[in-house]
């Protein structure tokens, strides 16, 4: 089984999976799961909680990290995804990987013998959609009827979201202008998004890649910062969500993104967790 969308898990699956999420949580060390194997992780894009909480998780399940950084690979000089997939398929037990077209992943995954874990593409981010979920379910104790409003740029976050949510039972409501929106998620006004939300979510404006379109981007979403009177319009005991890196002033006002209501650092630190669940959902015999 592979992990490349999210769509791969069944509501009762993804819903184990944070559950044993919050137990390795309350018990970092608590599982060997990984014991004697060996999980490559390759970067071709510059990382601080994927590299780490990836690296730190395999550790934690007594496996071996095995960290490949943009350029390491031979894929650098022209070789095919598939022949990576075939070469590490022979040496490794897990491939995990942060890049740019998804499709090199999916082929990595075509190929590979072993579980391979999207990390980060152009159109996907699931693991950080997992994370968010199990924040969600550590603050509400449920997930089913939540509503979770995400305010900005339409991309891959707001796409994972949008499946995460769907398989958990959590209405995704989304707010985007126009000229950034995902076809399926058109984009509401950012009060209507937001009201009665229980999670107010947002990400950067200019995402990696993204730089040459920086100011026209900056433009359009001016509307769509989430600060505090946007989130007044949300429910009294919402959270506020984010999946860093933060740029304090644009996309959300530091008085928010550091204020009381604020998940965000529990957010990053699920990361963590929800992926060791993961790797042994992946990895560990049936």
């Amino acid at each position: 089984m592979n992990f490349l969308t999210g769509e791969e898990l069944t509501t009762a699956e993804q819903r184990r999976l944070l559950e044993r999420a919050i137990d390795l949580k309350a018990d970092r060390l608590s599982s060997r799961a990984l014991d004697g194997k060996s999980v490559a992780l390759v970067f071709d894009k510059p990382s601080t909680r994927t590299r780490v909480s990836f690296e730190t998780g395999v550790y934690e399940l007594h496996g071996h990290p095995l960290i490949l950084r943009q350029g390491e690979l031979q894929m650098a000089r022209g070789e095919s995804p598939r022949d990576v997939a075939l070469v590490l398929s022979r040496m490794v037990h897990g491939i995990g990987i942060r890049t740019g077209p998804h499709q090199t992943v999916a082929e990595l995954a075509e190929h590979a013998s072993v579980p391979v874990i999207n990390m980060l593409t152009e159109e996907h981010h699931p693991c950080q959609a997992l994370a968010d979920l199990m924040t969600l379910l550590e603050r509400f104790g449920t997930l089913e009827g939540l509503k979770l409003a995400y305010v900005g740029d339409g991309n891959n976050m707001t796409r994972s979201l949008l499946i995460a949510g769907r398989i958990a039972g959590v209405e995704v409501a989304v707010a985007s202008p126009p000229e950034l929106s995902l076809p399926e998620a058109p984009g509401l006004d950012p009060a209507e998004a937001v009201r009665d939300a229980h999670a107010v979510y947002t990400d950067v404006w200019v995402s990696m890649g993204d730089e040459d379109d920086a100011e026209r981007r900056r433009e359009l979403l001016a509307p769509y910062r989430i600060d505090a009177d946007l989130l007044a319009q949300a429910r009294d005991d919402a959270i506020v969500l984010h999946c860093l890196q933060a740029h304090p002033g644009e996309e959300i006002t530091e008085d928010v993104l550091y204020g009381e209501r604020s998940a965000v650092w529990d957010q990053a630190e699920n990361r963590l967790h929800a992926q060791k669940a993961l790797l042994e959902h992946l990895l560990l015999p049936a």
